[in-house]
């Protein structure tokens, strides 16, 4: 049986397409059509997990790699939470992992009405992310708690204490969008004038890397795994290798102990050409090169999980590989109208047949 596609932004019903073994408990993903999760769905699947996929577009390709996948409205409208928790019943999830940053204050807000649902979660706290989210405020706490990162300014005053030249970004924003690079100091200022949700950095040289984490809920660090970012598109890296640093890692501890987030967390940064790292942002959620680090051995979709469902539990060190790498690679799904899976042209049994 096919469930009905319901258009965001009323909560729907029900999902993609049928759940063929809806006595497991299943997990809640949020965030479907984006790189993490797509790879936090990917990840769960492959292990055996009942996964319901969501996600505010209803051609999220991680909705339809998911068991279950549905339309949620966005996280802004007042019955996104109702949407999950109507979907939780439904198909009998216990658990949400959030792959979207933009949605967490929603789901934090909603955490008591999920659990009133019978929906676990390990949402970090509010402060937490309005200051990851916030680049200028994240900028101010890390130059108190000392912890390495370029100088900043939200206005054109405050450019005389920031050198060039200059990354120009939104205040809240992710990935590359409304990334501009400087070499003009008026340039920059008549930026930061005409619009003030923008601030100016110092721009960085050398090697920029992201590192994938996990902090328990006691704030003890799981683990730090470092890559370089060989080559990226759009702000996502398509192009990785994982490395070890305890200059690096020591960084991106202290990075995120400044900003007190527990779960999961991507921290991005440069090391220069004299081997000091620099953070530069920390996303409160699972990375889009999430699967470089789960195939270098850090299981923290699985450690997160385990987190969610039982809080107690004591979640091991995870530990990865050095120098494994990754090339990013386009892949397709297949929906007909009506939301049932069509057969991949390109895949084995497909060729065979």
């Amino acid at each position: 049986m096919t469930s009905t596609l319901h258009p965001a932004p009323a909560p729907p019903s029900g999902g993609r397409h049928a759940d063929p073994d809806a006595a497991r408990p299943a997990v809640l993903v949020t965030g479907a059509g984006g790189p993490a999760g797509v790879a936090v769905v990917r990840r769960l699947v492959a292990l055996g997990h009942r996964v319901v996929g969501v996600d505010a577009d209803w051609t999220a390709a991680g909705a339809a790699l998911a068991t279950v996948g549905a339309v949620v409205p966005r996280a802004d409208h007042v019955r996104f939470v109702d949407a999950l928790v109507s979907l939780a019943t439904t198909h009998g999830a216990d658990a949400l992992i959030g792959t979207v940053a933009e949605e967490l204050p929603a789901l934090i807000a909603g955490a008591e009405q999920l659990a009133a649902a019978g929906v676990a979660t390990w949402l970090p706290s509010a402060d937490s992310v309005e200051l990851c989210c916030d680049k200028a405020a994240f900028a101010r706490t890390l130059r108190d708690a000392g912890v390495p990162h370029p100088a900043t300014t939200d206005t054109p005053a405050g450019l005389v204490r920031v050198p060039g030249p200059w990354v120009v970004k939104p205040r809240a924003g992710r990935g590359s969008r409304g990334v501009r690079l400087l070499d003009a100091r008026s340039a920059v200022a008549d930026a930061l004038a005409e619009d003030a949700s923008l601030i100016a950095q110092t721009r960085l040289e050398g090697r920029e890397f992201t590192a994938d984490a996990l902090v328990g809920r006691d704030g003890g660090l799981l683990t730090v795994v470092p890559r370089w970012r060989d080559d990226t598109r759009a702000g996502i890296s398509v192009k990785g290798t994982t490395f070890d640093s305890p200059t690096v890692t020591d960084v991106v501890a202290g990075a995120l102990e400044a900003v007190r987030l527990t779960g999961p967390a991507n921290v991005q940064g440069f090391v220069g050409d004299d081997g000091r790292a620099t953070v530069v942002e920390i996303n409160p959620r699972f990375s889009g090169g999430l699967p470089l680090t789960l195939a270098a051995g850090a299981d923290v979709v699985s450690a997160h999980l385990t987190g969610i469902r039982d809080p107690q539990a004591r979640l091991p060190h995870l530990w990865f590989t050095p120098g494994v790498r990754m090339s990013r690679y386009f892949a397709e799904t297949y929906t007909a109208e009506d939301g049932t899976p069509v057969t991949d042209p390109c895949a084995a049994q497909a060729v065979s047949a």
